[in-house]
C-alpha cells in the first residue's frame, strides 16, 4: 500500500519526498501551535521532540534545500522576506518535527535498521545505477552533490527514512474503503456531459485604443514581477578531467605492447560460423542420424526434414562463439571443420547434431594500427587512478589561499571564466552557458556558494573535479519600464481584450439563461455554434481546454456559463449529463479501492503523527531558529 512511498524514499530525494508528504498529512497541525515556545540561549538545539533534538545544522540544511526547490520552481531567487511570507520557516520546522517525532517513536519501539539494509537500498536505487544496472559510485556521489548532501549525511538519513517507513506502514496498512466513498468517486470519474458552445475570439473585442502612459505605468506596477531580471553570478571554474590530465606520450612502447597482448581480441573481429542444428529426443536417435549422414545414406537436410525442422529453424545464424547461449553447443560448433557434422551434443534443450556450413576467420589489427588507441586508453586509466592525488594536491594549494588562476597556470590547466549565469544555467541572452561542465550539478552549487567562500570541489561524471569561486553577484531586480515597454504594452492590450470578452460573455450568458437560444447568441457575435459530446472532467475536447470542461461540469444541466479559453473565451450551455450504474467489486471499483486506500492511510498516519507529537512533547527555541535560518522576523 505504501510501496510508492517506499520506492520514492530510496533515492537521493527520499527524505525530501517523505517530508513533503508528511507535511501535507499534518496540515493544520502547524508547529507553532503544537507546544509552547521556550526561549533559549545559544544552544545548538533549535527544537526537541521528546528526547530527540533538532539541531541548527539540520534546520539550516533543510531550509536551504526547501529554498532551492522554490527558487527552481519560480525560476527566480527569493529574498528572506519573500521566503518568510511563503512560510518556508514553518514548513521546514513542521517537516523536521514530524521526522523527529517518528524517530523518537522508532527509538522507543526499538526499531533498528542494520548497515546491510541501508547499503542494499542504496545499491538497488536506479538513480545510482549505470546502463547495465550496476551500482556506479560516480553517479552516487554526483547525485548527492546535486542535493547538497554528503555521503555520511545521506546514509544517516536513509537509515532514518527506512525506519520511519516501517513504522508508517505498520500504522496505516490494510485499510477498508467505505462503499459510500467508492460510489462518490465512481460518480465523479464516470460522469459524462454534452454542451453547445461558441468561441469569442479577440476580434469580437473590437479595436483596442492605444494605451496612455499612465495606463501603461499602472499596469506595469501591478504586473512588475513578470518583468523581473533573475540573479546572475560571475564565477571562475577550474576543471580537472582525466582526459585533460592523460599523457599518452608518457606511455612506453613496452607497456603498450603488453596491453595489446592481454587484450588482442578487442582489436579486431572474432571468428564467426554459420551453424545448423537438428534436435533429437535422445542420444541414440542422434547417433543413428549422424551415422546415416556420414555413410552417405541421407543428407543433413533430409534428416532435418524427417525431424520436422524447416529451413527457417535449421540454421541458427552466423554467430561468434560468445553469441551462442549454450556452452556445450558453442564448444562443439567451433571445434568442427567447415562442412563437418558433430557427434551428438547434449545441449541445454536436448540432444543435437550440428553442422558448420561456413567459417569467417577472425581478424586482429596489428599493434601499429592500434598503438595510439592503446596509449590513450592506458594514459586515461592512469590519470583516473591519479585523480585523487591531484585533488589532494590542489586542495592543499587552496588551503594556502592560492587563487584558482595561479593553480591553473602552474599545472597547465585552463580557467573557465563565466561572466554571468542564472539559476537555470542561462546567460543574460537567455541561452544556455556552454562553458559550465555538468551544469545540473555545478550551477546549483554556484548558487549555494558565497563570494570568497571555501567550497568543496564537485565530482564530474567522468571521475574528475571542478573547483569554483563566485567572483560577483548581480542581484535579482525589476527591469525599468522603459526597458520593457513593448512587453508591457502587449500585456496591457491582452488584458483589455480579455476584459471586453469577459463582459460580452457574461452578457450572452444572461440572455441564454433567460431563454435566448445558443444559435441566436452565435449569430449576434458572428461565430459558429459547436457541439461537444462525451466530455470528461479534466480532459480537453475539441476547442475546449480542461478548465473550460471543468466549468461545464460545475454548471447545472440546461444552464449557460462562460470560461477563458486561451486568448479567446467560451460561452457554453450544458445540454446533457449521464452517469453509468455503480457495480461493486467491478474492475473499476477495485481500482478506486486501491487508489483510495493510500488516501485513507495518509489520514490515519496524520492522526497518528499528531498523537505522537502530543505525547512526546514539542519544544521550539525561536531565537535558535532565527539564528539557524538567518535574519530576524
Amino acid at each position: 500500500m505504501l510501496q510508492g512511498i517506499r520506492n520514492a524514499s530510496q533515492h537521493w530525494l527520499g527524505k525530501i519526498v517523505l517530508t513533503i508528504i508528511f507535511t501535507l498529512l499534518i496540515a493544520g497541525v502547524g508547529i507553532f501551535g503544537v507546544e509552547e515556545f521556550f526561549r533559549g540561549g545559544a544552544s545548538n538545539k533549535v527544537a526537541t521532540v521528546g528526547s530527540t533534538p533538532i539541531t541548527a545544522e539540520q534546520v539550516r540544511q533543510a531550509y536551504q534545500n526547501q529554498l532551492q526547490r522554490y527558487q527552481t520552481q519560480l525560476k527566480r531567487p527569493l529574498t528572506p522576506d519573500q521566503a518568510r511570507m511563503l512560510g518556508l520557516d514553518r514548513q521546514v520546522m513542521s517537516q523536521l518535527i514530524t521526522e523527529a517525532a517518528l524517530d523518537q517513536k522508532t527509538h522507543d519501539l526499538g526499531l533498528v535498521v542494520p548497515d546491510s539494509a541501508v547499503i542494499k537500498a542504496i545499491h538497488e536505487e536506479k538513480s545510482f545505477q549505470n546502463a547495465q544496472g550496476q551500482f556506479e559510485p560516480q553517479l552516487f556521489y554526483q547525485t548527492l552533490q546535486r542535493a547538497g548532501l554528503n555521503e555520511g549525511m545521506f546514509v544517516r538519513e536513509q537509515r532514518s527514512v527506512i525506519a520511519r517507513l516501517q513504522l508508517a506502514e505498520a500504522v496505516s496498512s490494510d485499510l477498508h474503503v467505505p462503499v459510500a466513498m467508492r460510489e462518490a468517486v465512481h460518480r465523479y470519474t464516470t460522469e459524462r456531459r454534452a454542451a453547445a458552445y461558441l468561441m469569442l475570439t479577440p476580434s469580437v473585442a473590437g479595436q483596442i485604443p492605444e494605451p496612455t502612459d499612465d495606463e501603461l505605468k499602472t499596469w506595469y506596477e501591478a504586473n512588475k514581477s513578470g518583468f523581473r531580471a533573475p540573479e546572475f553570478r560571475a564565477v571562475n571554474l577550474l576543471v580537472v578531467e582525466p582526459e585533460a590530465m592523460a599523457k599518452p606520450d608518457a606511455i612506453t612502447e613496452a607497456d603498450a605492447r603488453a596491453a595489446y597482448a592481454l587484450n588482442k581480441d578487442r582489436y579486431g573481429a572474432p571468428e564467426k560460423r554459420t551453424i545448423q542444428q537438428i534436435v533429437f529426443p535422445d542420444p541414440a536417435a542422434a547417433e543413428a542420424a549422424r551415422k546415416a549422414i556420414t555413410d552417405g545414406a541421407k543428407t543433413f537436410e533430409a534428416v532435418a526434414t524427417e525431424r520436422g525442422t524447416d529451413d527457417k529453424d535449421l540454421t541458427l545464424g552466423t554467430l561468434t562463439k560468445s553469441e551462442l547461449f549454450d556452452k556445450a553447443v558453442a564448444d562443439a560448433a567451433f571445434a568442427l571443420p567447415e562442412g563437418g557434422v558433430s557427434q551428438p551434443v547434449q545441449g541445454r534443450f536436448g540432444t543435437v547434431l550440428l553442422r558448420v556450413t561456413k567459417i569467417e576467420p577472425g581478424t586482429v589489427k596489428p599493434f601499429e594500427a592500434v598503438e595510439g588507441e592503446i596509449r590513450k586508453g592506458l594514459a586515461l586509466a592512469r590519470a583516473r587512478d591519479a585523480m585523487e592525488t591531484t585533488r589532494d594536491a590542489i586542495e592543499d594549494q587552496r588551503a594556502g589561499a592560492k587563487p584558482l588562476a595561479d593553480i591553473a597556470a602552474e599545472r597547465g590547466l585552463k580557467i573557465v571564466s563565466v561572466k554571468a549565469v542564472d539559476l537555470n544555467g542561462k546567460g543574460p541572452d537567455g541561452q544556455r552557458v556552454a562553458d559550465i561542465p555538468d551544469p545540473d550539478t555545478t550551477v546549483p552549487a554556484l548558487f549555494r556558494a558565497e563570494i570568497g567562500g571555501d567550497n568543496e570541489p564537485l565530482r564530474t561524471k567522468t571521475g574528475g573535479y571542478v573547483w569554483y569561486d563566485v567572483t560577483g553577484i548581480d542581484a535579482a531586480h525589476d527591469k525599468p519600464l522603459d526597458e520593457v515597454k513593448d512587453g508591457v504594452k502587449a500585456g496591457w492590450t491582452a488584458t483589455e481584450i480579455a476584459k471586453r470578452l469577459q463582459a460580452k460573455g457574461r452578457e450572452l450568458v444572461e440572455k441564454i439563461n433567460k431563454g435566448e437560444t445558443m444559435e441566436a447568441a452565435a449569430q449576434e457575435v458572428g461565430v459558429n455554434l459547436q457541439e461537444a459530446q462525451d466530455l470528461a472532467r479534466n480532459q480537453a475536447k475539441d476547442m475546449l481546454k480542461p478548465d473550460d470542461v471543468n466549468l461545464i461540469f460545475a454548471t447545472p444541466v440546461g444552464k449557460a456559463g462562460t470560461a477563458a479559453a486561451g486568448d479567446s473565451r467560451a460561452v457554453f450551455k450544458v445540454t446533457a449529463a449521464t452517469v453509468p450504474a455503480f457495480v461493486a467489486d467491478s474492475p473499476s471499483d477495485k481500482q478506486i479501492t486501491q487508489s483510495f486506500q493510500a488516501a485513507l492511510a495518509d489520514d490515519v498516519l496524520s492522526q497518528y503523527i499528531s498523537e505522537v507529537q502530543k505525547n512526546a512533547g514539542v519544544k521550539v527555541d525561536p531565537a535558535a531558529l532565527r539564528r539557524a535560518i538567518g535574519g530576524e522576523y
